[in-house]
């Protein structure tokens, strides 16, 4: 069985208010992944994939999105929510200070009003969407 970290971040979980998944999938391995609900995947089917490549992952759609596009109005619409890692500062007892990567939880605006520059700057990593499902069943 070959097993790689590349894999790491593709899964699917919902609950009962949510759907999460991981951004290591292409747009064209989410169209037929049967563990995400048909919904959804009509939405990236009709919605997502004509405004880029199949090809495409999902960490890297996420992170180029450009603010005022129809993918960041969908998305808001969606309720969305993405996991990124960040480099942070961080001081021990004794105050001195190192740096490590600390898990936040953005919009999709927030994300996109970030520069390139300032994410690249940030070291900002992109792990997971999540969206809401009764906003995805209102679409």
């Amino acid at each position: 069985m070959k097993h790689t970290s590349y894999e790491d971040f593709k899964y699917s979980m919902q609950d009962t208010g949510r759907v999460y998944v991981g951004c290591r999938y292409t747009l064209a391995e989410l169209l037929e992944e049967e563990a995400l609900s048909f919904k959804f995947r009509m939405l990236v089917q009709r919605y997502i994939l004509p405004e880029a490549d199949p090809e495409d992952t999902l960490e890297t759609q996420l992170y180029y999105l450009e603010p005022g596009s129809f993918l960041v109005k969908l998305y808001s619409q969606m309720k969305a929510k993405v996991r990124v890692n960040v480099i942070a500062e961080k001081k021990s007892l004794f105050g001195k200070a190192r740096r490590e990567y600390v898990t936040r939880q953005l919009s999709v605006e927030q994300l996109t009003g970030m520069s390139r520059e300032e994410k690249e700057a940030c070291g900002l990593v992109v792990q997971e969407l999540s969206v809401s499902k009764l906003a995805i069943a209102g679409l």
